[in-house]
């Protein structure tokens, strides 16, 4: 029986063009990441969440900025000072609880998705590794979290200055307060950040890490300032330092040189700025140490 067949030239050819090897990979995971955070290439439904979160924030921001404004308008210069109105030093404190809430239901969708669907393995395809991915994923996060920390800042100074009689003697009075609550944003970033990606690294359900992390956030602080206030006055100040909303404001505390209004009557302020920011430390690094430590080995 004779054997016949056909060769068909379908075109494949080597890959000819620039690798550019594991840079263009974390940027790429970066760039996937920062678009999940906020819901980008994806349907409706995945936009409502963190932009909910962060039009709240600005609300905020914006609310803030028009009580202030408009005390100052009343009464004149100055009256918003001696009214005690809330401004930069206690946007953080008052909305701390959203911005991590914001977190621990975002942060889970750059984490716990590869890893239920099996994407992840695809990613770690040669030359990236598991620190490059998880490095590109905190970092996306990240951009996410600062973005939402400083916009309602953003928002509030320049209200602020709107609604004061003389707005630029405004600026040139209270611009210093620009680098403080940036870096104070970036304090509260970094830290949620964290907090919550470790978390979601422990569970391939999304919704599991967003409640176990929630529940973490609003269960210590009533916990903790309820059980302070029945101890001595070093006991009160260690528990004091176990309310995880806190911990960030405290630093932001510092960066200011001023109490903010929540954390005016917290025990743990009494200790001194080094104690304060070197509890901020502890609960970044080892909790972030903790995350490399599940992906450095990661691999296909």
């Amino acid at each position: 029986m004779s054997q016949q067949g056909t060769v068909f030239d379908i075109g494949y050819q080597g890959y000819t063009g620039k690798r550019e090897g594991r840079g263009r990979a974390r940027r790429a995971v970066f760039k996937d990441g920062f678009r999940a955070a906020l819901g980008f290439g994806r349907g409706g439904r995945a936009k409502i969440l963190p932009w909910f979160f962060i039009s709240l924030l600005c609300a905020i921001g914006s609310i803030m900025a028009l009580v202030a404004g408009a005390a100052e308008r009343m009464g004149g210069p100055g009256t918003a000072a001696r009214a005690n109105l809330p401004t930069h030093v206690d946007f953080y404190g008052a909305a701390s609880i959203i911005l991590f809430v914001f977190a621990a239901l975002v942060a889970p969708e750059l984490l716990c998705r590869d890893r239920k669907e099996g994407t992840i393995h695809l990613y770690l395809v040669r030359p990236l590794t598991g620190s490059d991915y998880l490095g590109a994923r905190w970092l996306a996060f990240l951009v996410v979290m600062i973005g939402a920390a400083w916009l309602p800042q953003f928002i509030l100074f320049l209200g602020l200055a709107a609604g004061d009689p003389l707005p630029l003697e405004y600026l040139r009075k209270h611009w210093l307060d620009v680098p403080k609550f940036l870096l104070a944003g970036v304090v509260m970033a970094v830290y949620a950040t964290t907090l919550a990606l470790l978390t979601a690294s422990f569970t391939v359900r999304r919704a599991y890490a967003a409640v176990f992390l929630v529940g973490l956030f609003t269960i210590t602080a009533p916990f903790t300032a309820g059980l302070a206030s029945e101890m001595d006055n070093l006991a009160g100040r260690w528990i004091s330092m176990f309310n995880l909303t806190n911990i960030p404001v405290h630093v932001n505390d510092v960066i200011f040189g001023e109490f903010s209004m929540v954390t005016a009557d917290a025990p743990a302020r009494l200790f001194p700025a080094w104690a304060r920011v070197g509890w901020y430390l502890l609960w970044t690094l080892i909790p972030g140490a903790g995350l490399w430590w599940r992906y450095r080995r990661l691999s296909p």
